[in-house]
This record gives structure tokens, C-alpha cells and sequence, in this order.
């Protein structure tokens, strides 16, 4: 299944390689004036952002997105490509500890996170994966 990246960050390999596709040229700057905020939003700046990003979703005929963000915007979001038949979906990663030994004999330790599937958003959601009896406005 193609899964449209919605959220600001470039898909890695390893989502690319799972169905992940990006936006380019003005499209992604399109997603990226729609994610982002640079003061406080109120209710209606989150609903109109939410409905525009499942618009572009829509122009692109996707049936699932990856999103993932400002958590305020989530929800919305999810409510809003779910009017649309788009299945909203987060990333799921698996984070990993590497050790690495330095020249000196010190240790470094890092956290690698590596992609590990997709988890369909909730809202809206029954706990057996339907969609609950809503009717959208």
C-alpha cells in the first residue's frame, strides 16, 4: 500500500522501503506551511490546517498517510482524513542501544531508532479496527 508522508520529516529508507512516499517541490512546501506554527493556534486555525492537510492528501489519491507532529493537531487531523476514507497512520520505531569503543577505551553509547511498522490512529477507532458510527458535519 503507498502511504503518503504528511509529516515534516523526509521518509527513510526503511519507510520508503515499506510504502512510504514523499511530497516535492511545492507540495512538500505546501505541507511544510501547513504543519507549521509560529504562534499559539486557536480551535479554528487547528481545523482549517487539519482539513487543508487532508485536502492535499486527497489530491494525491492517498489512502493511508504517515503523520506524526504537534500533538494538538493530531487528533484533528486523524478526524479529518478519516472524513476523507484516508487511513491516518504513526510511525512506530524501535529504538535501539549501540555501543561503540573509541580509540581512547572510552565507550560511546548511542540510541538508534529503526523503523518498525505503522500503528493506525485511534480516534474514531473501535478497539476491534472499525471506525465508530459517526456522522461527520
Amino acid at each position: 500500500m503507498k502511504i503518503l508522508n504528511l509529516t515534516q520529516h523526509i521518509a527513510t529508507p526503511d519507510q520508503i522501503e515499506a510504502g512510504v512516499v514523499d511530497l516535492v517541490g511545492e507540495e512538500r512546501e505546501a505541507l511544510l506551511r501547513l504543519l507549521t506554527f509560529e504562534t499559539p493556534p486557536d480551535f479554528m486555525e487547528i481545523w482549517r490546517r487539519a482539513d487543508g492537510l487532508a485536502d492535499l492528501a486527497k489530491s494525491k489519491e492517498a489512502e493511508a498517510v504517515m503523520i506524526g507532529g504537534a500533538p494538538y493537531l493530531m487528533g484533528p487531523l486523524e478526524i479529518a482524513l478519516r472524513k476523507k476514507d484516508i487511513i491516518p497512520l504513526y510511525a512506530f520505531s524501535v529504538r535501539r542501544t549501540v555501543e561503540e569503543a573509541l580509540p581512547d577505551g572510552s565507550v560511546k553509547k548511542m540510541a538508534v531508532f529503526q523503523h518498525g511498522g505503522f500503528v493506525a490512529g485511534a480516534v474514531l477507532a473501535r478497539s476491534d479496527g472499525g471506525l465508530l458510527n459517526v456522522t461527520f458535519i
